[in-house]
Parts: structure tokens; C-alpha cells; sequence
């Protein structure tokens, strides 16, 4: 069963993560920020990975804490539910259009984090969300899933569609990457032996 449960609990953030690699899409996410919600909510209908996620940080300061605690705390899910990766496709990509914007991502779930982050936004808010989030939520979610994580912005202009396209474009492309390989069986995806 490729699942995993989270709880991370600090001084500043109390955050549960619930994933089911191989769900349909189905998610119930709240972390009080709006905006984020419905990003987490593309990022598991498009990967087809059923995801719940309860957050409660201190917004009395800023969003800050709460995006980047639930990208750890993703992160480590999806590294749990996806256990020694036997069998996986491992690799990913998607180049996706949304209106006027277009995000290419290609990762890699090596094991080995790594963030190539090529996508300026043109405004410092979304509504009341601040754009520079965006990032930091790559960050810990790559750190932390041990993903290579590559995104760059092609196109766009629109700050609201550049985000919506860059999770869908990562979302579609983990969907690939964590799909069963019927030729690989129970292999594993690396000739080091493990990943």
C-alpha cells in the first residue's frame, strides 16, 4: 500500500499530511491560506494522488511558516509512501499551457534534492499571498521528498495562472514518475543498487 500519514508538530506550525499514491485525485486541504488550498488541490487531482492535508500556523505573523512546513511535511510523505522505489517510473516531466502561461517541469525521484527554480512572477501577491511562497514550498517539498526538481517558466504574464500551471505542470509530471512500470516489475529503477 504506497501511503503514508505525516504529523509534524513545531512551535510555530501544527500540520498533518495524508497520501495515497495510487488514489484518484481526491483531496481535502486546509491550511488557512486560500490560495494555497486550491494549489495543493490541483497538485493532487492532477498527479491522481489522494491527499489530505489539516495545517494550523501562526498567520498572525505571515503565511511564511505554514507553506513551507506542509512542503516538509509532503515531502516526507511522499517519500514514505513511495518506501524503496521498486518498480517506479522515477522520472517525470510536463510542459503545461494555462491561458497565457506555460511551465516546464522534469524531476527526478532520486533521492538526491535539488531545486532549479526559473519562474519569476510578475507581481509580489496573489491576492493576499505572497509569490515568493511558491518557492520556498519547492524547496521543502523537494529537500524533503529527495526529489530533483526542475521548473521553469516559459510563458506568462498572469501571476495567478503562472503558480496554477507551475503545480499542475509538477503535479502531471510526479503522476508519471510515481506510476508502476510494468516492464520494471519489482525492479529497481537505478544500477547503484538503491536510490
Amino acid at each position: 500500500m504506497r501511503k503514508a500519514t505525516i504529523t509534524r508538530q513545531t512551535a510555530e506550525t501544527q500540520i498533518t499530511v495524508e497520501i495515497n499514491l495510487d488514489g484518484t485525485g481526491q483531496y481535502d486541504n486546509s491550511t488557512g491560506v486560500g490560495f494555497f488550498d486550491h494549489m495543493l488541490d490541483q497538485l493532487s487531482r492532477h498527479a491522481l494522488i489522494d491527499m489530505t492535508v489539516r495545517a494550523k500556523g501562526d498567520l498572525h505573523i505571515d503565511d511564511h511558516h505554514t507553506v513551507e512546513d506542509t512542503g516538509i511535511a509532503l515531502g516526507q510523505a511522499l517519500a514514505q509512501a513511495l518506501g524503496d522505489k521498486r518498480g517506479i517510473r522515477r522520472y517525470g516531466d510536463c510542459r503545461l499551457a494555462m491561458d497565457d502561461a506555460q511551465v516546464a517541469c522534469a524531476l527526478d525521484l532520486s533521492g538526491r534534492p535539488f531545486l532549479i527554480w526559473n519562474v519569476d512572477l510578475p507581481t509580489e501577491k496573489i491576492g493576499t499571498f505572497d509569490t515568493e511562497l511558491l518557492r520556498e514550498f519547492f524547496q521543502a517539498f523537494s529537500t524533503h521528498g529527495g526529489i530533483t526538481l526542475h521548473i521553469d517558466r516559459l510563458h506568462g504574464f498572469n501571476s495567478h495562472h503562472i503558480a496554477e500551471a507551475t503545480f499542475k505542470a509538477v503535479a502531471r509530471a510526479l503522476r508519471q514518475a510515481v506510476e508502476p512500470d510494468l516492464r520494471m516489475g519489482d525492479i529497481l529503477p537505478s544500477t547503484k543498487g538503491a536510490l
